[in-house]
């Protein structure tokens, strides 16, 4: 015990509370110690890293700390209290993809807030206090694909937004106050990407059903109106019963959450009138949107689309692929795919993979464009040509009945022609063979009768067939030649159910 009680960092028993406290107290230091010594460089004493995280959340931040840790690809800053962002702040972070601000207290954005990330992919800024989407807020985030900015007190989006930003796909502005929304500004070629804009939850008043019908089908799928006190119209009924007839999701998944606002002056006359459309019955058809034109081609086959319709004086022409790719003058590079200058999309030869809706833009500036038409191809292979294959068949059932009639007459036929012509008695000259007889000879049985007579001689020819028929099944004569048979007789061929010969057998007449 003595020698415990000696070594270093060991206490006994009876050791003071002060000690105990003091050895605790080096302990937390040492611990505090480990965990800065394995913190990355640049990790705020207030966030959490790893290799490619910093996570700020829930901190009560006003402001964004100064040092960030440079490997992060994602940086969660959601649930502070952060009113604003500095300029050019995202340069220490070069390899970033996501940014999470959610939860802020953000009114505006400067016009370099966001500049030096050009790899950002994601953005929340969602459930912040912006009362606008200027032009300079995201010009500069070029690579992003998801924007979420619903739940603030956005009344505005300008209308060059989203002009550069060539790879966005989503875009959330639900639960704002907005008014109005300039659906133009996502028929740039930049934005034939966007997969999703919803703007559900607004106080949209009135909709553009002819700009929208100009907008690409993978816009209007993913274009979310519902919950709006939209003004009531047929051509707002029949364009949105069209979408629901197409499988439109923007449609589909919210059928009885559109609503529209049957007066003006009563603020809360919303009805759900795609749910309850008595009121629409009446409304005309004329407006409703014409589907793409269906253009079926088989593979291999050359293709070109053109738009029947006059064409605007425009500069250039241009068409969106099925993949949502752009197809400019003169085409692709092995020229399998060209563009003529008059609008004219030619496919040297047709493939699978080149099915689907193609739509035809003419541009009359980089970021103004108006829809020409849609065209729905379909490549499909060629299919045989039923009177082609009925005749086939016919040939190929006439070949195995020929076989089959040779078979029998080789394998059924106790004798071959040159024998079968001979005549019996000599004084008789031998018979011809002919093409109009065949002969078959049957040898009865001894076991037919005791009484019987066996006759080697006797023989069955099918000279010409007798037009009388007995018992559905054709009567034959028998040849008038027969020196052994002096009484008439009625001669019983041999019958099996399951023999081919049964068809042809029935109660001859001897004579």
């Amino acid at each position: 015990g003595a020698a415990r009680n000696s070594l270093p960092g060991t206490m006994s028993p009876r050791a003071p509370a002060a000690l105990l406290w003091a050895q605790a107290a080096k302990l937390l230091l040492l611990l505090q110690l480990c965990a800065h010594s394995r913190a990355p460089r640049g990790c705020p004493p207030v966030c959490i890293c790893t290799s490619d995280l910093l996570s700020c959340s829930q901190q009560a931040l006003k402001h964004v700390p100064p040092t960030l840790l440079p490997t992060a690809t994602t940086l969660d800053l959601s649930h502070n209290a952060l009113t604003w962002l500095r300029d050019r702040w995202l340069a220490a972070l070069p390899h970033l993809e996501a940014l999470h601000i959610s939860h802020n207290q953000i009114k505006d954005l400067s016009p370099q807030a966001f500049h030096n990330a050009s790899h950002l992919r994601h953005l929340d800024m969602s459930s912040n206090h912006l009362h606008a989407v200027e032009m300079h807020y995201f010009d500069a985030l070029v690579s992003l694909e998801e924007l979420l900015l619903y739940n603030n007190r956005i009344k505005r989006v300008d209308e060059n937004a989203f002009v550069r930003l060539s790879g966005l796909r989503k875009v959330y502005l639900s639960w704002n106050n907005l008014t109005t929304f300039p659906f133009r500004s996502v028929q740039g070629l930049g934005n034939y990407s966007l997969r999703t804009l919803d703007l559900s939850s607004n106080s949209l008043s009135s909709i553009p059903v002819k700009e929208l019908a100009a907008l690409p089908e993978n816009i209007r799928n993913g274009l979310y109106l519902h919950n709006n006190p939209i003004r009531c119209s047929c051509q707002l009924y029949v364009m949105l019963q069209r979408w629901k007839q197409r499988g439109f999701s923007s449609v589909k998944d919210f059928f009885e959450e559109h609503t529209c606002k049957v007066s003006d002056d009563v603020p809360r006359s919303l009805i759900k009138f795609l749910k309850y459309n008595d009121m629409f019955e009446n409304c005309s058809v004329d407006s409703e949107e014409a589907p793409p034109v269906p253009f079926p081609v088989l593979v291999g086959q050359p293709l070109l689309l053109a738009c029947n319709t006059s064409l605007p004086p425009a500069a250039t022409y241009m068409w969106i692929s099925p993949h949502h790719e752009p197809i400019k003058h003169p085409g692709n590079s092995n020229r399998s795919v060209e563009l003529y200058r008059n609008g004219s999309l030619r496919i040297a030869a047709a493939k699978p993979w080149h099915s689907g809706v193609y739509v035809g833009l003419a541009m009359n500036s980089p970021h103004n464009s108006s829809r020409l038409c849609e065209v729905n191809v379909t490549v499909h292979y060629p299919k045989p040509d039923g009177e082609t294959f009925s005749t086939g068949l016919t040939t190929l059932l006439g070949c195995i009945v020929s076989l089959l009639l040779v078979l029998i007459y080789l394998y059924l036929t106790p004798c071959r022609c040159l024998s079968c012509c001979k005549k019996p008695a000599p004084p008789s000259p031998p018979q011809e063979c002919s093409a109009q007889s065949s002969i078959l000879s049957t040898t009865p049985p001894a076991t037919d009768g005791p009484n019987r007579k066996v006759s080697a001689n006797k023989h069955v020819v099918f000279l010409e067939p007798v037009s009388e028929t007995q018992n559905g099944k054709m009567r034959l004569a028998l040849g008038e030649d027969f020196p052994d048979v002096k009484h008439p007789k009625v001669l019983q061929l041999k019958s099996d159910s399951e023999s081919i010969s049964s068809v042809f057998s029935d109660t001859p007449i001897v004579s």
